[in-house]
């Protein structure tokens, strides 16, 4: 028996449904740090975040003003593109869709260009980032987020792998069609549902 059959079944025997681990991925306890380019820092006052493109009503949000705005706190499962998944994580942050609403969304907009630090984007639909679990996240567990998860912030998608919540994130851009950001440029699935294991462009 290999290594995804042991761990599954392992799965079956802690208790948890089977279906809610993808195919392909294994169930770990673990959180693994894997990003491009280097891990930012930042001075008080420094991080914000830009809300444009499509909309009536751009604009830019601090830190402070983020974690002063109506908050959630949801707990799903997370899956990354690398084969793991983590079952029961909690986040707490601010959902995509209240920032979409006071900018104002325009009818054209059917995307959004998740911008990062290092010039590192990613793609996903609009119908995807505002869903009631899509937030931009500051905590992680009930501590802040830390950096080498994608602290101060970072997209929190939890229904696609885990390269579509860009950490670090710095703006989102509304946009009127796809275009693929920096793995889907280098050969990853536009889309990436792990339950359909859309990992590479021809999945």
């Amino acid at each position: 028996m290999g290594f995804f059959e042991r761990n599954r079944r392992a799965l079956v025997e802690q208790g948890y449904d089977p279906s809610r681990l993808p195919p392909g991925q294994y169930l770990t306890e673990r959180f693994p740090v894997l990003h491009v380019g280097d891990v930012p820092s930042y001075e008080p006052g420094q991080w914000d975040l830009a809300i444009r493109g499509l909309v009536d009503e751009p604009f830019t949000v601090d830190l402070e003003a983020l974690h002063a705005l109506p908050s959630v706190t949801p707990t799903f499962d997370i899956h990354c593109v690398t084969k793991w998944s983590r079952f029961d994580t909690t986040w707490t942050g601010v959902r995509v869709r209240d920032l979409f609403d006071r900018a104002r969304v325009q009818p054209s907009a059917t995307h959004v260009i998740e911008h990062a630090e290092f010039g590192y984007t990613t793609n996903v639909p609009l119908v995807d980032i505002t869903t009631d679990d899509a937030i931009v996240a500051y905590a992680h567990d009930g501590a802040p987020l830390e950096a080498i998860h994608g602290g101060p912030v970072r997209v929190v998608i939890p229904h696609l792998y885990f390269w579509k919540s860009a950490k670090w994130v710095r703006e989102l851009e509304l946009v009127a069609g796809d275009r693929p950001g920096f793995w889907e440029q280098n050969g990853y699935h536009m889309y990436g549902d792990p339950f359909r294991e859309q990992r590479f462009t021809n999945d």
